[in-house]
């Protein structure tokens, strides 16, 4: 029994299947068998009860797969912290972001850190919905919102308020708004998750809440495409500072309604676990809250944010 047999019984497990699992391990169908019936022929025991369409764990495979994925943690922490003393940074990190962030804002700082380490490499998944860390293969996300996931580990990257905004163009055929109310008058353009329109809009001013109930004619699941409808002139939006910040200091959007505070939001990196984090997490992490932080300077400077005590 070798130790990377191992690592596919756990994919074999994961997967329900010989074949998947070899796909994810890039190996030979013929190889990740041969490995699956070392290790039961070494244990003297079948770990998997085959049928025609998928595996699944027999009882000697449920009592052997936790431990066995507990070695394997222990073996990565092992080599991780062995990386981590001698404070290289290389390998693949394989990351997840949202798609306006991502594209328009994170990829340029990412290009930075590939340039200053060489033996690092990327792999990037965009999209909006929430990624599973071990089905999508993800090392490290980049979300707004803390995890609520209480097995997660996560570095709070910085405050990241939400803008109202609309284009110069828009607002030359339409009232600018000077109260929450006034837009209930104006045409949302609106985030969409699975079946929920976010289409209420909640503020404050002090100590008095504003609930705004939006009407619009454009929603989408891509919060890119939202911003870009904005910066078309097609309507008000509602959206991190950082998404729109390009926009605004631009001069494409104009922020609204600067004096009512807009629901606030948080920037995290989130990781499977404290022991998945590496070296490199940790330069993605301090990379992030010092570019965001001078971003975040930028729009206060410019006026497109309140300084919050």
């Amino acid at each position: 029994m070798q130790l990377d047999d191992l690592v596919i019984i756990e994919k074999v497990a994961h997967f329900g299947s010989i074949t998947a699992a070899a796909n994810h391990l890039d190996m030979r169908v013929a190889t990740a068998s041969a490995a699956v019936k070392r290790v039961e022929a070494h244990l003297g025991c079948e770990l998997f009860v085959r049928s025609t369409r998928k595996l699944r764990l027999s009882i000697e495979g449920e009592r052997f797969l936790p431990q066995c994925q507990q070695a394997l943690a222990l073996l990565e922490q092992a080599k991780a912290n062995i990386n981590q003393d001698q404070q290289k940074i290389q390998g693949e990190l394989r990351l997840s972001l949202s798609s306006d962030l991502g594209r328009n804002v994170v990829l340029p700082w990412l290009d930075e850190m590939l340039d200053a380490h060489p033996e690092l490499s990327l792999k990037v998944n965009i999209g909006d919905r929430n990624v599973d860390f071990y089905r999508d293969g993800i090392d490290v996300a980049l979300r707004y919102g803390s995890p609520s996931d209480a097995s997660l580990y996560g570095f709070k990257i910085c405050d990241a308020p939400r803008v109202i905004c609309a284009s110069p163009a828009y607002l030359e055929k339409y009232a600018r708004p000077q109260h929450p109310q006034d837009l209930a008058m104006h045409n949302g353009l609106f985030y969409q998750i699975s079946d929920m329109v976010h289409d209420v809009w909640h503020f404050s001013k002090g100590d008095q809440p504003f609930k705004v109930k939006m009407q619009g004619n454009r929603a989408s699941n891509d919060a890119d495409l939202v911003r870009r409808w904005c910066v078309a002139g097609m309507g008000v939006v509602t959206k991190s500072c950082l998404d729109m910040a390009a926009d605004l200091l631009a001069g494409r959007v104009v922020s609204l309604l600067p004096e009512y505070r807009a629901e606030d939001t948080e920037l995290w990196l989130v990781c499977p676990s404290r022991q998945s984090i590496t070296p490199a997490i940790r330069l993605l992490r301090d990379k992030l809250r010092l570019e965001c932080q001078q971003l975040l300077s930028q729009l206060i400077a410019a006026g497109h944010l309140i300084q919050r005590d």
